[in-house]
């Protein structure tokens, strides 16, 4: 055995590091926040959900083996250190760290982590999708996790690491499915949720933070807040009128167009740049875009530059980019890009008539307001695949609503979403077969063996040419575009880094 620094991430992101904040006077202990975001979440569960809401509140409770330091290579959280990795690259040996406490006052040990990874497993689409790879799980002893691969597998740590579908760390006792008890490890735990208004979390005083410096999402995780308070605001023009008047500490995902509003008022804005993608997500399980022929007409009809003016209003805040990672990425490639930003619904409406599209059943796009982008986006959309000759029914609902419809493929064709850039692109909903638009072919199931069994960073890299390629040909989404996103903070919310998923520990309020 020999202790492996986990490469495959290590080169995977060229862009600028997660910020560290500079060195300052100690930070004065004490203090409530309000948090606003942009609605209320299904689930505090963040096995059961890859809704970034639910990972951006729950990740403060629960935490994972792994997480992601500030270069984006994973580092360790609950484990002790990275794993031993055999030489064939199919068994890991995990330490676990000691003296960690969950939030009912119990010890965690390797049968926790054993019953919990065994749930994520089975409950959630990352885990699925691991489990696939996973021969078995092991507690070789009380502070010690072996997992046996059936070959080796390149993006397990970054599947363990991260905080939606993620492998959070549960009592064995609490692993209902449903959850039934919220307990976890973080640095905060819940202590009242009422829905529509607020998700407390205060302070867990039996954390124990690791020693090393910030770093990220790792590192110490210091507690200096008393309280944090989630305050759903699905209106995006209350969320921006909270922010000019400082009624919230930090007011997350504030519409592009209203950044100059923030000028002279009690904010300031954070913006993220690149932050990342909006895509159309596809159901190919089956309605209307089970045939792929009517996927390639939706890609050809489709214009991104309008749908991200519409969105975005000013490339200061977007770019057209059909690669799935822009440049500087250690995963940018062209490949397949030629199909992308055609915007030629004539040419689609030949491809609609082949197909035998019968407009008796109209192409369901299903959106949201509290992301305003997505339902701009979604609008300049219908117009074009109307052209197209579709059949076209726009069904807006609330966020919560949408993450709960996409798991049932009878109600949708279409759905709105957007992503950050992923450290490792096996993270990216679709390259799950069970993630809604439940996307599964020979062709997309050969290309991704490949380049998950690579364990060489440069050759990974190469070969995810031809996972993007599959993603053009059999089209199970739509890259719209770049963008940057914009939220805003209290000049007084000192301590905090700017993150795709903001985090409160580390972060204070100053007098």
């Amino acid at each position: 055995m020999k202790s492996w620094v986990y490469a495959s991430v290590l080169s995977a992101v060229a862009s600028l590091p997660l910020a560290i904040p500079a060195a300052a006077a100690e930070p004065v202990r004490g203090g409530v926040i309000d948090v606003a975001t942009i609605g209320e979440p299904p689930t505090l569960d963040p096995m059961a959900s890859t809704a970034d809401l639910v990972g951006i509140v729950s990740q403060h409770i629960f935490e994972t083996l792994y997480t992601f330091g500030a270069d984006w290579t994973v580092v360790p959280l609950l484990a002790e250190s990275l794993p031993e990795i055999s030489e064939d690259g199919r068994v890991y040996t995990i330490k676990l760290r000691t003296g960690v406490t969950f939030h009912d006052g119990s010890a965690m040990d390797s049968a926790d982590v054993l019953a919990s990874l065994n749930r994520w497993e089975t409950v959630a689409s990352r885990g699925k999708q691991a489990a696939e790879n996973i021969d078995k799980i092991e507690a070789v002893d009380a502070t010690t996790i072996r997992i046996s691969l059936k070959e080796p597998y390149a993006p397990l740590l970054s599947l363990l690491a991260f905080n939606n579908a993620a492998a959070i760390i549960l009592p064995e006792e609490a692993q209902a499915a449903p959850m039934d008890k919220v307990i976890g490890t973080g640095p905060y735990m819940l202590k009242e949720r009422k829905p529509d208004q607020y998700i407390q979390l205060v302070r867990f005083d039996g954390y124990q933070s690791r020693e090393e410096a910030e770093n990220g999402y790792g590192g110490a995780r210091h507690q200096y807040l008393d309280e944090i308070r989630f305050v759903p605001v699905p209106d995006a023009n209350t969320r921006v009128e909270g922010a000019v008047a400082g009624q919230f500490a930090y007011v997350d995902s504030i519409p592009v167009e209203s950044f100059g509003r923030l000028a002279g008022g009690k904010t300031e804005p954070v913006v993220l740049k690149p932050f990342g993608w909006p895509v159309f997500v596809m159901n190919t399980k089956e309605g209307v875009l089970s045939d792929v022929n009517l996927r390639r007409a939706v890609q050809t009809a489709l214009n991104p530059e309008d749908m991200l003016i519409a969105g975005f209003g000013s490339t200061d805040f977007y770019a057209v980019d059909g690669s799935l990672y822009p440049e500087g990425y250690a995963w940018h490639t062209e490949a397949g890009v030629e199909a992308y930003g055609q915007g030629d619904p004539e040419k689609a409406a030949e491809a609609v008539a082949a197909a035998g599209y019968d407009a008796a059943k109209p192409l369901r796009i299903l959106t949201s307001r509290q992301y305003e982008f997505h339902y701009k986006m979604a609008v300049v959309a219908a117009e074009y695949l109307k052209l197209a000759g579709f059949a076209v029914q726009l069904d807006v609902v609330d966020w919560a609503t949408l993450t709960q419809r996409r798991q049932d493929p009878k109600l949708w064709d279409i759905y709105i979403s957007h992503s950050p850039f992923l450290p490792e692109p096996s993270l990216i909903g679709m390259m799950s077969d069970t993630a809604p638009g439940w996307w599964q072919s020979e062709a997309k199931t050969k290309a991704l063996a490949a380049f998950n069994t690579e364990a060489d960073p440069a050759k990974r890299a190469e070969l995810f040419a031809a996972v993007q390629q599959v993603f053009y040909d059999e089209v199970p989404g739509i890259k719209v575009g770049n963008f940057n996103a914009v939220s805003a903070k209290v000049p007084a919310l000192q301590g905090f880094t700017p993150a795709p998923w903001p985090y409160f520990w580390n972060a204070s309020l100053a007098k």
